[in-house]
C-alpha cells in the first residue's frame, strides 16, 4: 500500500509542466528577493560606500600628503643647494684671504729681515769703521815711534822731544794720506 499523494494541480487533471515552477515559488521568490534586495540596499550597499569613501579619501589623503612632502623635500634640496653654494663662496672666500695674509706676512718678514740685514750691516761698518780708527791710532803711534828712532839714527841726534816727534810722524802721515789719495784718484780715473 503506497499511497502516492500527488500534487493538487495532478488532482485536477492538469498538465504540470515539471520545468516550470509553481506560481507561489515565484511570488515568494519575488518577495523573497525583493526583501533581501531592500536588505542589502539598506545595510550592506551603505557599508560598501563607506569603505569606498574612507578608501578614496585616504589614497587622495597620501597622494597629497606625498605632493607636500615632495614639495617639502624639493625646497630642503634647493636650501641645502643654496647653503652649500654659500658654503663653497665662503671657503673661496676664506682662502683668498689666507693668501692675502700669507703674502702679507712675507712682505713684512722681508721687510723685517731687510731691515735687520740693514741693521747688522750699518753696526758691522761701524764696527769697522772704530776698529779702523782704532787701528790707525795705534798704527800713528808706532809708525811714529819706528819713524823718530829710524830719522834720529839716520839724523844722528836724537828726536825725544815729544813735540818734535809728533810734528814729524804728523808730517810723515800726512805725506801718506796725500799720496794714498793721489793714487786712488789715479786708480777711480783709470
Amino acid at each position: 500500500m503506497t499511497t502516492l499523494v500527488l500534487p493538487l494541480s495532478e488532482a485536477a487533471g492538469e498538465d504540470v509542466n515539471p520545468l516550470l515552477p509553481h506560481t507561489a515559488e515565484i511570488i515568494f521568490g519575488f518577495v523573497f528577493l525583493i526583501l533581501l534586495a531592500i536588505a542589502f540596499a539598506k545595510f550592506v550597499v551603505p557599508r560598501f560606500e563607506k569603505a569606498y569613501a574612507d578608501r578614496t579619501a585616504a589614497i587622495e589623503g597620501g597622494m597629497e600628503a606625498a605632493k607636500q612632502a615632495q614639495a617639502e623635500a624639493k625646497a630642503a634640496l634647493e636650501k641645502y643647494t643654496a647653503q652649500l653654494a654659500n658654503a663653497r663662496q665662503e671657503a673661496a672666500k676664506i682662502r683668498e684671504d689666507a693668501r692675502e695674509q700669507g703674502a702679507a706676512i712675507i712682505a713684512e718678514m722681508r721687510e723685517q729681515a731687510n731691515a735687520e740685514s740693514e741693521r747688522i750691516v750699518t753696526h758691522a761698518r761701524a764696527q769697522i769703521d772704530a776698529e779702523r780708527a782704532q787701528a790707525v791710532a795705534s798704527l800713528r803711534s808706532e809708525v811714529g815711534t819706528m819713524a823718530t828712532t829710524l830719522a834720529g839714527r839716520i839724523v844722528g841726534e836724537s828726536l825725544e822731544d815729544e813735540a818734535r816727534q809728533r810734528r814729524t810722524v804728523e808730517r810723515f802721515l800726512a805725506e801718506l794720506e796725500e799720496s794714498e789719495s793721489a793714487r786712488q784718484a789715479v786708480g777711480t780715473d783709470g
